[in-house]
């Protein structure tokens, strides 16, 4: 998908439509002591792993999140790109 790199966008610090850069959003560090991952790498390992038989599918894309930094205040917001369809990246223009 193609988006502009700077778009004219709401700010919530300023309270006023501003014109804003954006790039794509950073992944965050993973905690490795979280519950999820805990359960996970337990069922990796051990009796009753992996499944045998069981193919996973994996998904053709997805909702991509872009950074939005306002000119005025240099603060930054996050945005999820929506739309009918899941993209696979983001591409700026």
């Amino acid at each position: 998908m193609k988006f502009p790199k700077e778009v004219n966008s709401y700010c919530p610090s300023c309270k006023k439509h501003t014109k804003q850069k954006a790039r794509i959003a950073a992944k965050g560090k993973s905690r490795t002591l979280a519950a999820g991952n805990l359960a996970h790498q337990r069922a990796l390992t051990g009796h009753g792993g992996k499944r045998a038989g069981k193919v996973s599918v994996k998904k053709q894309g997805k909702q991509q999140k872009i950074t939005l930094e306002c000119s005025v205040c240099k603060k930054k917001h996050e945005r999820v790109l929506h739309g009918g369809k899941t993209k696979k990246k983001v591409e700026f223009r």
